[in-house]
């Protein structure tokens, strides 16, 4: 389903250094839907971490040329660097369990030769339903179809 061309190289070189170093981690959001095979355009790629003070994290975005910048204020926190731009952090996703229970369904998908955690579609429609934005709103019907897709695809 996913395809290296989602990401470019440095933002792959950025996951392999995650998974390297055994960052927990989680793609969420739209990013999320698109590597399951939804047609959708986002911006970003919302990336929910378990422990966003893990040494480990901060070691991967050096390895990149990134850091962290931690929350001031209403600013979250975020990355800055060439190849972690893309990226956002998220800290919390509306509607779901814990991080530590998501992260135990996650779905495993390839992005070139690296496999990265992503939350599984239904958790994702959860979370945009109970956010309840009307940008949400206008993709959830499209996700639903995608969901249904998948699940006809497993029982066949």
């Amino acid at each position: 389903m996913a395809e290296a061309s989602l990401f470019s190289t440095g933002e792959i070189a950025f996951l392999r250094e995650l998974n390297r170093r055994k960052v927990d981690y989680i793609v969420v959001g739209l990013a999320a839907a698109a590597l399951q095979g939804a047609v959708v355009v986002t911006q970003d790629v919302d990336l929910w971490f378990r422990d966003l003070a893990d040494q480990e994290l901060r070691e991967a975005l050096k390895a990149v040329g990134g850091t962290y910048v931690p929350p001031t204020g209403s600013q979250p926190p975020m990355f800055v660097g060439r190849a972690v731009k893309l990226f956002d952090v998220v800290t919390h996703m509306h509607g779901l369990d814990g991080f530590e229970s998501e992260r135990a369904h996650v779905l495993k998908i390839p992005v070139g030769r690296l496999k990265v955690p992503v939350l599984r579609l239904d958790r994702i429609i959860r979370s945009k339903e109970v956010t309840g934005r009307p940008k949400d709103k206008l993709v959830l019907p499209l996700l639903r179809d995608v969901l249904a897709v998948l699940q006809e695809e497993e029982d066949t």
